[in-house]
């Protein structure tokens, strides 16, 4: 297997989309068109999960490249043309598909090794009544890089913290807003998160190189968010006090928490650092947390299975989920092990679909020449792909979409001007990941308002990590602060 270095550079340098000069920009358009005709039906007028159950957008997908194959029939495109383009994008993300497959067996061994249970545990004591709402930010960013998901996150810790602060006296807008900023901080800078995986996917680049270069533009914003929050924390009164004792007598009853557990997250850590392989990196994570489950959980993988064996392998593989005497963390230890990665596995292989085919017929060149044809500088580029991902989570109202899509539009663009993939990726991930759950009826924002509580409306305000995001990329654009070149070898 190729390292992927290498293999984002011959991403970079064979993947040419294709130009077809018998096809017209609305010829080009009409397949994004049908598809976002398409999830916008399924949106408003059909329940997904009745139209075609949990793989909807998928099955959108392959009907989009269906559509886009009628157009290139009709421009006397060759389906062999267009298998062997698809084929070429299956081959591209095979890395990142591994890469899935292992994040999704890390989340579930580092479950019942107790090391996530260790770091919730650990981060709930971070809370003051003085300084809650920053302190509910760092907790939910805590957990959240732990779990790689900001909806679990919400769902369980961020119910709790709602409860605390309004108990405190504290607006549940605020609350919540803070919430969601650090769960989505965690989110797109947690290895385990799906989106955080994808956006370099189809950008070309590799996990890592992403999360570092993501760090420029995403680390100054969740500093400002703290400092907004320290302010308004420090000008609103508190009473009561932060009882989380009942959540931390279950973490502790149901597991063995101990800061030997953070020894393996370190060492994954180090690996990183050291330029160690992905695959590598992660699956030794996976090894060491399994070592240690049978080391600190014995008693969890006893309750789990009748062999402790196939308990550490089924959470690995398959689902697992750890019953504690409260509901709120039993939701919490939950994971899909790699069976919980088919989804976005799935999405990722119809989406090649989609684009291999928009590629074929010479779509994506005619769409992406217009598009620099409008945006010919460099700031004008970041803002168009910042553009799309917006109006993707306003139309199609999912954020994988809106990372999808975008991310294969614009990729051959970000070559043409000679930038290096992690800033497309970067662009994806701070203007599609974030910003969905600012817009209502956005898959994200309907599930936040729900668990939490707290309508959109309300939270909006105070999701600043969210809102900033996108600005904060747009203005390291305009002012040209650590935009990487392209360096061909």
């Amino acid at each position: 297997m190729p390292d992927e270095k290498n293999l984002s550079e011959i991403n970079i340098e064979d993947q040419k989309i294709v130009d077809n000069k018998e096809l017209n920009l609305f010829e080009s358009l009409i397949p994004v068109i049908i598809l976002m005709c398409l999830l916008a039906y399924n949106i408003f007028f059909v329940d997904g999960q009745e139209w075609f159950g949990a793989y909807t957008n998928q099955y959108i997908l392959l009907m989009g490249g269906l559509v886009a194959a009628g157009v290139g029939f009709f421009n006397k495109v060759s389906f062999a043309t267009m298998i062997a383009e698809v084929w070429e994008n299956w081959k591209s993300v095979f890395v990142p598909i591994m890469i899935l497959f292992l994040v999704g067996a890390l989340a579930g061994s580092w479950l019942v090794s107790g090391i996530i249970p260790a770091m919730v545990y650990y981060g709930l004591q971070v809370l003051s009544p003085e300084i809650f709402l920053p302190a509910s930010v760092i907790i939910a960013a805590i957990i959240s890089i732990a779990t790689g998901s900001s909806w679990t996150t919400s769902a369980t810790v961020g119910i709790a913290l709602v409860g605390i602060g309004s108990a405190l006296g504290i607006a549940p807008g605020m609350i919540a807003g803070a919430v969601i900023s650090g769960a989505y901080f965690g989110d797109k800078m947690s290895p385990l998160s799906d989106t955080t995986n994808l956006a370099p996917a189809m950008a070309g680049t590799d996990l890592f190189t992403h999360i570092k270069y993501m760090a420029i533009t995403t680390v100054p914003t969740i500093i400002v968010t703290l400092i907004v929050f320290a302010i308004i924390s420090g000008n609103i009164d508190t009473t009561g006090s932060a009882d989380i004792s009942n959540l931390l007598v279950s973490i502790k009853n149901t597991f063995h928490i101990s800061p030997w557990l953070f020894l393996v997250p370190g060492i994954v850590i180090v690996m990183i650092l050291m330029k160690t392989k992905p695959l590598i990196a992660l699956g030794t994570g996976v090894v060491l947390a399994a070592v240690f489950a049978f080391i600190f959980q014995a008693d969890v993988l006893a309750n789990l299975s009748d062999s402790k064996f196939t308990s550490i392998t089924n959470a690995i593989l398959t689902e697992t989920n750890i019953e504690t005497d409260n509901d709120k963390l039993s939701e919490l230890f939950s994971s899909g092990g790699m069976n919980g990665m088919i989804w976005t596995i799935l999405l990722i292989i119809c989406a090649m679909v989609f684009g291999g085919i928009m590629d074929a017929i010479g779509a994506l060149a005619k769409i992406t020449k217009s598009l620099l044809s409008v945006a010919s500088s460099v700031f004008g580029l970041f803002a168009s792909t910042v553009a799309s991902c917006l109006g993707l989570n306003a139309i199609a109202s999912d954020q994988y979409l809106a990372i999808v899509i975008p991310g294969k539009m614009f990729k051959k663009a970000y070559e043409d001007k000679g930038l290096a993939p992690e800033n497309l990726s970067r662009t994806l991930e701070d203007s599609g990941t974030v910003t969905s759950v600012l817009i209502p009826w956005n898959t994200c924002g309907a599930y936040q308002s729900s668990v939490l509580g707290v309508s959109v409306a309300d939270y909006f305000v105070y999701a600043i990590f969210n809102y900033l995001s996108p600005f904060t990329t747009l203005l390291f654009a305009a002012l040209n602060i650590k935009i990487r070149q392209l360096v061909k070898k």
